[in-house]
């Protein structure tokens, strides 16, 4: 597989956007994918770019492996007429990353006026050397729609001129209402064979935060929760006027500069944050090296929470507002908001589907927890589906709310109070625009629950009252929303337990004909290799019929999520080499399971290590399709499961995916209450991909309806032309 450059076709193109996608679209397909920058200034560590690659892919290589030279080195090089021991000595660097990796992706130099005679033709000239094939990207920020156009034939021209491989051109930071004519315009005059696409303007990313500002000016960090280095910032404001007139001044989003023994100024900051009458302030940054006074600072540190960073530099105010001022927006290692933005405008804007088809000539069989993730994300965008996220005001679901938003994944409904759950929006300055909160309480579709609810429980002595009540809770409103389709799944359970997320459905949703429990599996995501555990959260002592049903389900799960399926009927003995009430359950299931589904890969009852190790298996169960390669193994009950899957996340570093519930007529799945924000998202993720097959399965299911309908309404006719 060819390795590819990502060039910038001279300064602030934003690249890195690009970067970011792509490197997140070669993970999925590839498992070696290295990273490599040709120039940095002054160490890779302090390389912003490279930080976040190296962090978000968790690359296993070391530093010095990631970049070919300093910055100074080079321009030492230029200016003395070595140009070729410079690209000699960057491309002997980049070879010996190769050798290691499947490919390389090179993120070119930034022009950042270190380097000045190191342009385009050098990055080309780069990518030559290096063989790679070339995506040039062109800055479309503030520029009109012919200086784009000319900029994008320029770099094309420059390119080919040198011989260069050119995969695809990305035009970045077009307005958004030159997009279609660029898009246009470069169909008419670019090669046919050379594909463009084209990036619209997004505030988000050419915004710099808190973070970036501080990282920048070397700013010393006095007050402000972690969250608050991703705080954008919109504006700048310089205090220098008395409290009553600086108010005036104060826009959304604004990073205040004042003195530091402007005690007034910094009060006055902190509350109007704290106030609903004035806009939203991101920051401080307080000059001269001057501190708050002690009891200012007593009262900062003693406050609650304080989502306003303060920040401290030793230069006076005026020459630190020049210098944030000159400040670029980039992407820092942790900004999960500008990350997942950056993901989302590229999936959004450019066809990854076809890339990855231009690029592959072979990828690896090996699925790591990155790659399953992404293809998680990518089959729920494909087709829009509707999941009600019923604990709202949770900070994790907000978070996970963004990311998921932000690229697309699904069309989300957060339940709960409103104005509790916007203010909490405020409160953690997330973007969470357009998505749909509905109070359970108020909703004018209560009483239309509760009459259905009523309805399904009626002959368990519940009343009409009783009904009402109970759809005031979230995790019955949400089910009745997904019961009547008003949502298409249901995530729950980061603060509620297993039962209460899931006993509703149980009351309402219930079973599929083809299921005759309701089970869980994990995916666990092993450093080279997603395997399926079931049942390891749901039923504690299943019989023999119901592990059968268990194998059966958890079989269609895995193959539903691009896992072939071999399943390995777990027990303490191999064989027919044990005996005992436990082991003739599972040698009962295993002749259940082969009863109704024939064709499926399936032994037992046999022994984990038998189940993974090939080579135990050939001595174990040498004539086995199963043994030493299965990839779905049921555990013989919940004390079994739910222990084993938490000793080998635990142990080995493996990432545990779910619990996903299956057998349900319609998709619900359940969190941990220890889950990450990256939980949810998997979760949510997965629950939008079961919305889809089921949605998939009913439209065969009426297709075959229809047919059978046609063809005996045929057949009836025939008769009745015979007679």
């Amino acid at each position: 597989m060819q390795s590819l450059y990502i060039a910038g076709a001279g300064s602030g193109s934003g690249k890195s956007v690009v970067v970011l996608g792509f490197m997140e679209m070669l993970t999925a397909i590839n498992q070696r994918v290295g990273f490599f920058r040709p120039i940095v200034n002054g160490s890779v560590e302090e390389d912003n770019l490279a930080t976040l690659i190296r962090h978000r892919y968790n690359l296993p290589f070391a530093n010095d492996m990631l970049y070919g030279c300093t910055a100074q080195l080079a321009s030492e090089l230029v200016a003395s007429g070595h140009y070729d021991e410079l690209l000699k000595l960057i491309l002997n660097r980049f070879k010996l990353l190769e050798e290691r990796c499947d490919l390389v992706l090179c993120a070119g130099t930034d022009f950042d006026g270190l380097v000045p005679s190191l342009e385009f033709d050098f990055n080309a000239d780069l990518a030559n050397n290096f063989g790679c094939t070339i995506v040039a990207v062109v800055k479309g920020f503030s520029r009109g729609l012919e200086e784009t156009l000319n900029s994008m034939q320029l770099a094309h021209e420059s390119l080919i001129n040198r011989g260069g491989d050119l995969l695809a051109t990305v035009v970045n930071g077009v307005d958004p209402d030159h997009v279609d004519a660029v898009r246009r315009r470069a169909r008419a005059t670019m090669p046919a064979a050379e594909t463009v696409y084209v990036l619209p303007y997004m505030s988000t990313l050419a915004q710099p935060t808190i973070g970036e500002i501080a990282k920048m000016l070397n700013a010393k960090w006095l007050s402000g929760e972690d969250d608050s280095r991703n705080q954008v910032v919109t504006n700048y404001k310089v205090a220098a006027m008395e409290v009553p007139d600086f108010l005036g001044y104060i826009e959304d989003g604004c990073l205040i500069i004042a003195p530091g023994d402007r005690s007034d100024i910094i009060l006055a900051s902190l509350a109007a944050d704290a106030s609903s009458s004035f806009p939203r302030v991101a920051g401080l940054l307080l000059t001269g090296g001057l501190k708050p006074a002690a009891n200012v600072q007593k009262l900062v540190d003693g406050l609650r929470r304080n989502k306003v960073a303060i920040l401290s530099v030793d230069e006076d105010t005026f020459s630190t507002a020049l210098a944030v001022y000159r400040v670029e927006s980039s992407m820092l290692a942790g900004d999960d908001r500008k990350t997942a933005a950056a993901l989302g405008l590229f999936e959004n804007h450019v066809d990854v589907a076809d890339l990855r088809q231009r690029i592959s000539k072979h990828h690896s069989t090996r699925v790591t927890p990155l790659m399953f993730e992404y293809e998680l994300i990518h089959r729920a965008k494909s087709d829009h589906k509707r999941i009600v996220l019923p604990e709202g005001s949770d900070e994790r679901i907000l978070r996970a709310a963004e990311i998921l938003s932000l690229r697309g994944v699904a069309d989300l409904i957060l339940l709960g109070d409103p104005d509790k759950i916007r203010r909490r929006i405020s409160e953690l300055g997330l973007n969470l625009d357009g998505i749909d909160i509905i109070d359970p309480v108020n909703s004018p579709k209560r009483n239309q629950y509760a009459a259905i609810y009523y309805d399904l429980r009626k002959h368990k002595g519940i009343s009409e009252q009783m009904a009402y009540d109970a759809l005031e809770d979230v995790s019955y409103f949400a089910t009745l929303m997904v019961y009547v389709g008003d949502a298409d799944g249901m995530v729950s359970g980061a603060a509620h337990t297993t039962q209460h997320t899931i006993r509703p459905s149980f009351e309402t949703i219930k079973t599929r004909p083809d299921s005759k429990l309701v089970s869980s599996v994990f995916f666990m995501c092993l450093t080279d290799r997603v395997l399926v555990y079931g049942d390891c959260a749901v039923n504690p002592n299943p019989d023999a019929e119901q592990l059968a049903d268990i194998a059966i389900t958890s079989a269609g799960t895995a193959a539903a999520f691009g896992i072939e399926p071999r399943v390995a009927m777990l027990s303490y003995s191999t064989g027919a080499s044990g005996k005992g009430e436990d082991v003739e359950r599972v040698r009962e299931a295993v002749s259940i399971a082969r009863q109704r589904c024939p064709e499926l890969k399936l032994d037992g009852p046999i022994q984990y290590d038998a189940a993974v190790d090939a080579v135990v298996a050939r001595s174990k169960m040498p004539d086995s399709e199963v043994a030493g390669k299965a990839t779905v193994f049921i555990f013989p009950d919940l004390n079994t499961g739910n222990n084993t899957y938490k000793a080998v996340q635990r142990s080995s570093g493996a990432v545990a995916i779910g619990p996903v519930l299956q057998g349900l007529n319609k998709p619900i799945n359940d969190l941990s209450r220890g889950c990450t924000v990256t939980d949810i998202v998997n979760t949510v993720a997965i629950t939008a991909i079961q919305a889809q097959q089921q949605a998939e399965a009913k439209l065969a299911a009426e297709s075959l309806q229809d047919a059978r309908s046609t063809t005996t309404s045929a057949t009836t006719n025939s008769e009745e032309t015979s007679v």
